[in-house]
């Protein structure tokens, strides 16, 4: 069992989806992100792509200065704008994606060892401006110890495998994640994770998790949120973490 409660950073990219389809500012993107704190949740999780068709990159700027609790920006830092915005901003944590251009969703993690000259390179960038650096990788202790030789404060393990096999074999789908977490755990690194969470596989990864600091979860809670409510949603998910 973890002493500590895992934090809830909320990932609104999908309230940003919601506006964008209709132009306008409804829902309001800024107000919705001040409610979930006040709502709960420790975090709030933005991830800008170079085609804004979500968050934009004036969303970024306009929520920098009314946030409350820790802003985390994600984003592929090939992309020179975004590590911009990113230097620009100061948010408590960078977490650094490899997507592709285009990319519907993030769908693999970094390959650390592959990518250490890059990693090795950029890291540093965001750090000298104070700025907690995660990255976010597979399951696999190579890529976890990888990361933590390049200077990452922090991995983000990649949830989606665990979320696809949860419901047929929860200690088949964990067990990865408990290998993954053990070696972040013997580098020194702290740990996050994230994609697919939900209200159903969420408790028993926390409970299983060693020193899980932070879970980002978006498109579940947003989706959970038109049958249940925003500020109960959020409470729903924190009571998962307890």
């Amino acid at each position: 069992m973890h002493q500590h409660m895992t934090r809830l950073s909320v990932n609104i990219n999908k309230i940003a989806t919601l506006r964008n389809s209709r132009g306008g500012n409804n829902p309001d993107l800024l107000k919705a992100a001040r409610d979930i704190e006040t709502f709960g949740a420790e975090g709030i999780t933005v991830h800008p792509r170079p085609d804004e068709r979500h968050i934009r990159y004036a969303d970024v700027r306009a929520l920098a200065p009314l946030l409350r609790t820790e802003f985390n920006i994600e984003g592929n830092p090939k992309e020179d704008k975004f590590v911009d915005l990113v230097l620009e901003v100061k948010p408590a944590q960078v977490t650094l994606v490899p997507d592709a251009v285009g990319q519907l969703t993030s769908n693999h993690g970094w390959d650390t060892p592959r990518e250490a000259a890059f990693l090795k390179e950029i890291i540093p960038v965001f750090r000298k401006s104070g700025i907690r650096v995660s990255i976010f990788v597979d399951p696999s202790e190579a890529m976890v110890a990888g990361a933590a030789a390049v200077g990452a404060d922090r991995v983000e393990l990649y949830t989606e495998a665990y979320a696809k096999e949860y419901s047929e074999n929860p200690e088949k789908a964990i067990a990865p994640y408990i290998a993954a977490a053990k070696r972040a755990a013997e580098t020194g690194l702290g740990l996050n994770a994230g994609h697919d969470l939900d209200l159903n596989n969420l408790r028993y990864f926390a409970r299983h998790i060693p020193g899980l600091e932070e879970v980002s979860i978006g498109h579940a809670l947003v989706s959970d949120a038109l049958y249940f409510g925003l500020e109960n949603t959020v409470q729903m998910y924190r009571e998962r973490l307890k």
